[in-house]
């Protein structure tokens, strides 16, 4: 890095900038230097594209306009204004720092590096594309767009996953600001790497600074940045229960809200538990083959959810019996809640940094909950749900169960964190992506009826 040539620094520097300043896209967060602005823009830009940001953006901006709005906003509403966006922590993290901005600098985003750097979640990143931007420091904002530009045309072949490779591309990418124009500079590395620079297929006929690329010179502007891969997600099979309500509940569904820390904190999702040792599907169908099966399944379940409808037998898939049953085990033993299943009703797929959860749904009516007392009574009670090992069948356990709920604590409270909802109600909750696919999948095919 340090043998980088003054001619070819110089060259970059001034070529990038011109080229920014007669093509950069008119973005929302761009029409003025409010740090606020910026500041929302880029945690949202982080994992996600502009075009997905853009209309999340405009919301969010028209809600919590101001730093100390944000601030005083529940939570809830924040993280219903994120839904869609995952990476849920981010909006987490960006009201912390809100707030820590409100009550330490009087609602106002400090012109100083280490007062911005000291908010909750704003590292190196974004404390450069802050500065940068908003106070035109010059200060550099290294993201893995940044990283594979400068890797690219300085032929720079060291791991960029290695923090002493990222060191040192911030030193290089400061030492390349011109006077007086951080922000600029910094936007047009970032739209380089957007628009040009790309991951796969690099454009570099149209790029500005083709000319005295040293990677593409050496014919490896396709090799690099070069990066350790990093470990693949691990594979998790999950069972969700979609409980549709009947009597004072007919036309809503069951749902869950998540602890208080944790993934996905404090989220609505459908019930569900881990399947241990499951082996995950192959990638579940989607778009309109998908959507057409859970029409044929919904037609299947008709009826099936009193339990000794003509169309159970149909709606238990091959091979499913034992999730259901174990889904049923699990639920009570966890909840307290007991469910009678109809069957399969469709699956989904969820991919966080570390885990891709595999979702199988299977439609169930609600049988009853167990008060708190009788929490260990739990697995005893789930166990009227199994499939018969002695040649009974599971449409007999169900109907057994059923009848004996009457026995037991059918009248008890849900748990605390449970509810009903109808399709108007999750216009208030928020929901991880992977269930409120499965819910609009569901409302809409009801619609359909």
């Amino acid at each position: 890095m340090a043998a980088a040539s003054t001619e070819a620094k110089a060259y970059f520097s001034r070529e990038l900038l011109d080229w920014y300043r007669a093509n950069k896209r008119v973005l929302p967060w761009r029409m003025n230097r409010d740090p606020y602005r910026i500041w929302v823009s880029e945690v949202m830009l982080q994992q996600t594209r502009v075009d997905t940001v853009i209309p999340y953006y405009e919301r969010f901006m028209a809600k919590f306009p101001t730093i100390t709005v944000l601030a005083e906003a529940p939570e809830e509403e924040v993280l219903k204004l994120w839904e869609g966006l995952g990476y849920y922590s981010r909006a987490r993290n960006l009201q912390a720092g809100a707030q820590e901005v409100a009550e330490r600098h009087g609602g106002i985003v400090p012109d100083n590096k280490d007062m911005v750097a000291a908010l909750r979640g704003v590292g190196p990143y974004t404390t450069g594309a802050i500065m940068s931007i908003a106070f035109n420091r010059p200060e550099p904002a290294v993201d893995g767009n940044v990283m594979r530009v400068l890797s690219r045309y300085f032929c720079l072949e060291d791991d960029i996953a290695k923090p002493s490779t990222r060191i040192g591309i911030e030193k290089l990418a400061a030492s390349l600001i011109p006077e007086g124009a951080a922000g600029d500079f910094n936007q047009a590395l970032m739209e380089l790497g957007a628009l040009v620079c790309t991951p796969k297929s690099p454009g570099c006929l149209t790029c500005p600074v083709m000319a005295h690329c040293e990677g593409r010179a050496e014919g490896k502007e396709h090799i690099l940045p070069i990066k350790t891969k990093a470990k693949p997600p691990r594979p998790e099979t999950r069972l969700a229960a979609l409980v549709v309500g009947t009597g004072e509940h007919a036309g809503k569904l069951l749902v869950r809200q998540r602890p208080e820390s944790g993934l996905l904190a404090r989220m609505w999702e459908l019930p569900h538990v881990l399947a241990e040792g499951a082996e995950p599907k192959k990638k579940p169908a989607r778009g309109a083959k998908a959507k057409a099966d859970k029409v044929a399944l919904e037609a299947s379940h008709a009826g099936a959810l009193a339990i000794g409808g003509s169309g159970f037998a149909q709606g238990v898939a091959a091979g499913k019996e034992a999730q259901m049953d174990l889904l049923c085990r699990q639920l009570a033993s966890e909840d307290r809640v007991l469910v009678r299943p109809v069957g399969w009703w469709g699956e989904a797929e969820h991919v966080f940094s570390h885990i891709v959860w595999d979702v199988q749904v299977f439609k169930a009516a609600f049988g009853f909950a167990l008060a708190e007392s009788e929490t260990l009574a739990a697995a005893d009670a789930a166990a009227r749900f199994k499939v018969a090992e002695a040649g009974g069948t599971y449409r007999g356990a169900a109907e057994e169960t059923a009848a004996a709920s009457e026995a037991m604590a059918e009248n008890a409270e849900l748990p605390a964190n449970y509810r009903w909802i109808s399709e108007a109600d999750m216009a208030e909750l928020a929901f991880p992506n992977v269930f409120l696919r499965i819910l609009r999948d569901y409302w809409e095919i009801a619609a359909a009826r």
